[in-house]
C-alpha cells in the first residue's frame, strides 16, 4: 500500500515533501529575529523614558531646595522684624511656608488663564482723525503730529460760441493749480472715566499755491504764474468720545463722538483778494485769487459720529459714520485789493456726510498694520438761501494704509499714507503722529 502512494505522488511530490522542513525552519528563524529586534527597540525606549524621569526628578529636587531656601530667608527676615526668639522664628517660618503655598497656588491658577479685561476696545494702527481706544481715567495723552497734503487740478473754461466743432470764437481760460499744505498740531486727551474722554487739538497751518493760468480777459496766449502762501494758527478743535457698550470677542464696540471746530484760523474773507476786470477797470486785469492764503475755514462746525470696532482674531474690523453741520454766517463780505469790502450776503456751506471702514492686523507684539477707505460727500453751498452758481455736490474718496510701532510702554509711532481716488481729493496725504502717555 505504501508503495502505491509513493508511486502516485511521483517525483515532484516526493521532492516537495523532502524540501518542506527546511523552508519552515527558515521562516521560523526570521520571525524570531524580528521579535528580538522589536524587544530591543522597546528596551531602548524604556531606557530613554527612565533617563527623562530621572532628569525631571533632579530638577524638581533643585526647585524644592530653592523653595526651602526662600522659605528660610523669609522666616529669618520675619524673625528679625518680630524678634530673635525660637517662638518667633518658628512662627515666621510657618508664615513664610503659608505665603509660599499661596504663591504656588496662585501661579497654578494663573496657568492657562486669560488676562483680566478692562472692557476697552483693542488698539489698532490709526488711520482717521478719531482714535479707536479711549484714554483711561486719570491718564493723559499728548500727541504731536505732522501732516502733509498735495493736490493738483486743471481747469479749462470756454467763453464764446462754435461755428463748427473744431472752431471756437471767443476766449479760453486755462488754469493749473499745485497746492501744498503742511499742518503741525498738538493734541491733548484725558479720560474723565473709563468710558469718557475729552480732547483739544491746536493746529498750525502752512499753505502754498502755485497757479499757472491764461486769464480769460487778456486775449493772449501768454501764460502767467501766480504764487501765494499763508501761515498762521488753524482752527482749534474740541472733542468728546464715549464708549456706549461692553464689547468682546464676538461683540462689537460702539463709540459715540462729538467734535466742535472753531474759527480761530485766518478767515478766508479777511485775506486780501486780487481784483478782476470788473473791480479795477476795463483795460486792467487781475487774477481774482487771494494774495495771502487763509488757514481756517471761516465757519463754526459741529460733527457727531459713531465708531464701531469688531475684534476677529487675529484681525480687527472698524469703521465710522459722521455728519458735519456748518453754521451759516450772515452779512459776509470779502476784502479786495485797495481795502474795499465786497458784500457777499448770507453763506451756508453744505453738510458733509462721511463714512470710513478698514481692517487692522497685529504683526507682532510691537507692530500693527491697518488698511482702510474714507469717503465724504459735500453738498452744494447756498448764498442767501439759493445754491451758489457753479457749486455742485463733491465726492472725496481716499485709500489709506497705516502702521504703528510701539517705541516704549509710553510712546508709539503712527504713520499713515493716503491716496486720492476722486478728482477733487488731494493726490497724496502723509501723517506722522507720536502719542505719549502720562
Amino acid at each position: 500500500m505504501h508503495g502505491k502512494i509513493v508511486a502516485r505522488l511521483g517525483g515532484a511530490g516526493l521532492t516537495a515533501l523532502l524540501l518542506a522542513p527546511p523552508v519552515f525552519a527558515q521562516q521560523a528563524g526570521q520571525s524570531m529575529q524580528q521579535i528580538e529586534e522589536a524587544l530591543k527597540k522597546l528596551q531602548s525606549a524604556l531606557d530613554d523614558q527612565r533617563r527623562l524621569v530621572e532628569q525631571l526628578s533632579g530638577e524638581m529636587r533643585v526647585q524644592r531646595e530653592q523653595l526651602r531656601a526662600m522659605q528660610r530667608g523669609s522666616a529669618e527676615l520675619l524673625a528679625s522684624q518680630r524678634g530673635t526668639g525660637p517662638g518667633s522664628a518658628a512662627q515666621a517660618q510657618g508664615e513664610a511656608q503659608g505665603q509660599a503655598q499661596v504663591q504656588m497656588q496662585s501661579a497654578q491658577q494663573a496657568v492657562g488663564k486669560a488676562p483680566a479685561k478692562d472692557g476697552r476696545p483693542p488698539e489698532i494702527a490709526p488711520l482717521f482723525e478719531q482714535p479707536g481706544v479711549l484714554t483711561q481715567k486719570g491718564k493723559y495723552v499728548l500727541e504731536p503730529a505732522l501732516q502733509f497734503g498735495y493736490s493738483s487740478s486743471n481747469r479749462v473754461a470756454l467763453v464764446g460760441y462754435t461755428i463748427i466743432p473744431a472752431l471756437l470764437i471767443g476766449l479760453i481760460d486755462v488754469r493749473e493749480i499745485k497746492r501744498n499744505t503742511f499742518t503741525a498740531s498738538l493734541s491733548g486727551r484725558t479720560g474723565l472715566s473709563n468710558r469718557l474722554e475729552v480732547e483739544v487739538k491746536v493746529p498750525y497751518v502752512y499753505r502754498s499755491d502755485a497757479t499757472v493760468s491764461r486769464e480769460i480777459f487778456t486775449g493772449t496766449a501768454v501764460e502767467r504764474a501766480f504764487d501765494t502762501s499763508g501761515k498762521a494758527l488753524g482752527d482749534v478743535e474740541l472733542a468728546a468720545r464715549y464708549q456706549l457698550n461692553d464689547g468682546g470677542a464676538n461683540k462689537p464696540y460702539y463709540l459715540g463722538g462729538l467734535r466742535l471746530k472753531s474759527r480761530t484760523g485766518r478767515d478766508p474773507f479777511d485775506v486780501v483778494t486780487d481784483c478782476t476786470k470788473r473791480c479795477i477797470g476795463e483795460n486792467v486785469t487781475g487774477t481774482g485769487l487771494p494774495l495771502e492764503l487763509p488757514t481756517g475755514s471761516g465757519f463754526y462746525s459741529l460733527q457727531p459720529s459713531l465708531t464701531w470696532l469688531f475684534p476677529s482674531d487675529p484681525a480687527i474690523f472698524f469703521g465710522s459714520v459722521s455728519y458735519i453741520h456748518t453754521i451759516k454766517r450772515s452779512n459776509v463780505s470779502r476784502l479786495i485789493l485797495g481795502g474795499v469790502r465786497e458784500p457777499i450776503g448770507e453763506l451756508e456751506p453744505g453738510g458733509v456726510i462721511g463714512f470710513n471702514f478698514g481692517m487692522g492686523l497685529a504683526l507682532n507684539e510691537k507692530t500693527s498694520l491697518s488698511l482702510g477707505y474714507d469717503h465724504s460727500t459735500i453738498a452744494r453751498m447756498r448764498q442767501s438761501g439759493a445754491p451758489v452758481p457753479g457749486s455742485v455736490r463733491t465726492q472725496l474718496g481716499t485709500l489709506l494704509i497705516g502702521y504703528s510701532y510701539r517705541l516704549s510702554d509710553k510712546r508709539t509711532l503712527n504713520v499713515s499714507i493716503g491716496a486720492g481716488v476722486t478728482r477733487d481729493t488731494p493726490d497724496v496725504s502723509l501723517s506722522v503722529r507720536v502719542p505719549m502717555n502720562f
